[in-house]
């Protein structure tokens, strides 16, 4: 498996080293910080389950099927972050920009890239319409997480799969 993760960090150095270092960070850490928390477990779940539990039909579906989604899909997040440990990049590039706590727990798959995209995936398709104000907050939780140097850009994409996965097979399911 390290064979891969090398691989994957020569192909993908360049593009996370570009949105770490060479972006501007005075700028844009507010908004990073925000997206990255719409990320989190404690947000997701709380905003799917305010859904679920008031707002009218079909949204209360939809934040059921969002809550549902972000739970269940961090099981998979847990099991591949045990079975596939990678380095976070600001333990393999001493030279990045960091979040103020670093987190110390495997680096692939982004649990934060995959709550967002459980929890926006049944709302996007409730109203497709809202796509092109959802899909580039998912995109954003994912780029905060690799401007903060906590994630590589393949994190990201393997949490996007996984998490908006998860929600597609729980929106039929449900």
């Amino acid at each position: 498996m390290s064979r891969i993760y090398r691989m994957l960090q020569e192909v993908e150095r360049p593009l996370f080293l570009h949105v770490n270092i060479r972006w501007n960070r005075s700028t844009l850490n507010w908004l990073f910080q925000l997206l990255s928390l719409i990320g989190g477990a404690t947000f997701s779940l709380c905003l799917s389950l305010a859904a679920a539990l008031f707002a009218p039909e079909p949204w209360s579906t939809a934040g059921w099927q969002a809550f549902a989604a972000v739970v269940a899909s961090h099981l998979p997040v847990a099991i591949a972050k045990r079975s596939a440990p990678r380095l976070r990049p600001y333990q393999v590039f001493p030279q990045i920009n960091t979040n103020r706590h670093p987190l110390k727990d495997p680096s692939f798959p982004s649990g934060h890239t995959t709550a967002a995209f459980a929890m926006l995936t049944p709302w996007m398709l409730v109203e497709p319409m809202f796509i092109p104000l959802l899909l580039p907050v998912g995109i954003g939780v994912a780029l905060s997480r690799i401007y903060f140097g906590l994630h590589f850009p393949s994190d990201t994409v393997a949490g996007a799969l996984l998490g908006s996965t998860t929600a597609l097979i729980l929106t039929i399911w449900i």
